[in-house]
């Protein structure tokens, strides 16, 4: 399966008590069918942070792909509350949760006699460039980074691209290039006493 990601309404209220996640689909991006084993199969991107109404639409997504859910681990650092079983299509999926033994950003998913994955969990409120970013490497099998690192290294790059961005502004307000070339610089009116000031929009 290949990286994809929908582009619902942004949320602006608090991330724990969004819309029910049912009402859209799942943002999901999983490594190709039949690649080599790597320390992340995919990514989950959750719309917030109750486990109740979010896994049961991916897990009724996954059921077909990878046999039917039967258990779930989270490490309890992000999620608010971690129920002990949720339902989904007809049965139930029991939920659990390592505190130390499980990355933060990771969510484990069991299927009985068919085996076990690992999705990288994008933060909710992750601005939809950087979860493009973190979708896509999660379910690249070429991989072999943690889902905490791979988390590390989207901030980074979003700090990166913040800051040329700011550089860029700067540069740009400053003229840029011609800013210091005297010689295409605009002239300045010899008289400029008694003009209105004229307030300059962005």
């Amino acid at each position: 399966m290949t990286a994809t990601i929908s582009s619902p309404p942004a949320l602006e209220a608090d991330d724990r008590f969004a819309p029910s996640a049912s009402a859209f689909p799942v943002r999901l991006s999983l490594a190709p069918a039949g690649s080599a084993p790597a320390l992340l199969d995919g990514a989950w991107w959750p719309r917030c942070r109750d486990l109740g109404a979010e896994l049961p639409p991916l897990a009724a997504v996954l059921d077909p792909l990878w046999g039917r859910i039967t258990r779930v681990t989270v490490n309890p650092t992000h999620w608010p509350v971690v129920p002990r079983k949720v339902p989904v299509a007809g049965h139930v999926v029991k939920v659990g949760w390592f505190l130390d033994e499980q990355d933060p950003h990771e969510l484990l998913l069991l299927s009985y006699g068919m085996g076990r994955w690992n999705l990288l969990v994008v933060p909710p409120r992750t601005t939809a460039v950087s979860a493009a970013w973190l979708m896509a490497a999660a379910s690249d099998p070429l991989r072999t980074s943690t889902a905490s690192v791979l988390i590390e290294e989207a901030a980074s790059l979003r700090t990166v691209y913040e800051d040329d961005r700011t550089l860029q502004a700067v540069w740009d307000a400053e003229g840029g290039h011609e800013a210091r070339d005297p010689a295409v610089r605009p002239r300045i009116p010899a008289v400029t006493a008694g003009l209105p000031h004229q307030p300059t929009g962005r």
